[in-house]
């Protein structure tokens, strides 16, 4: 008796042993309701959807594909294909790898906390080796992010 203290079971009406005129109604209603006011955007969201990003002119004329990739660690790390390097070692790494491309292209990803210093050196060394240099940022690690203060 502690457990159904209420007597709700006894209290249930019976189920319908059909469907009743109210509740047609409510789906003639419901039916009635999407088809004058439903979006194919809200009812199938992503399907038929026609979405182009603009054009930018110039955009596909200034695109570069790089053909060189180092990584710059807070710690002043610079990270090649060959393992860490200085920045004299790198000058030197970039000349011998511009032989064997004709049109080099340095990617330089820095991570959280690079100095803007030393981000230039490394450009400028990299400019007078002969590449063009495109820089971004990494995705600071879980370790490597700051909480705001």
């Amino acid at each position: 008796m502690t457990t159904q203290p209420l007597d709700l079971i006894s209290r249930l009406r019976p189920v319908p042993r059909s469907f009743d005129v109210w509740f047609m109604a409510n789906v003639g209603l419901l039916a009635l309701f999407f088809l004058l006011f439903g979006s194919r955007f809200v009812l199938a969201p992503g399907l038929g959807v026609e979405f182009e990003l603009p054009l930018i002119a110039g955009a596909r004329v200034a695109a570069t594909t790089t053909t060189h990739q180092i990584t710059v660690r807070r710690s002043g790390q610079i990270l090649a294909d060959d393992g860490i390097v200085t920045i004299k070692q790198l000058a030197e790494w970039l000349r011998k790898e511009k032989a064997s491309t004709p049109r080099p292209t340095l990617l330089v990803l820095a991570s959280v906390g690079v100095p803007s210093d030393g981000l230039a050196e490394i450009v400028s060394v990299a400019q007078s080796a002969g590449y063009a240099v495109v820089w971004g940022a990494l995705e600071p690690a879980v370790s490597e992010r700051r909480t705001a203060p």
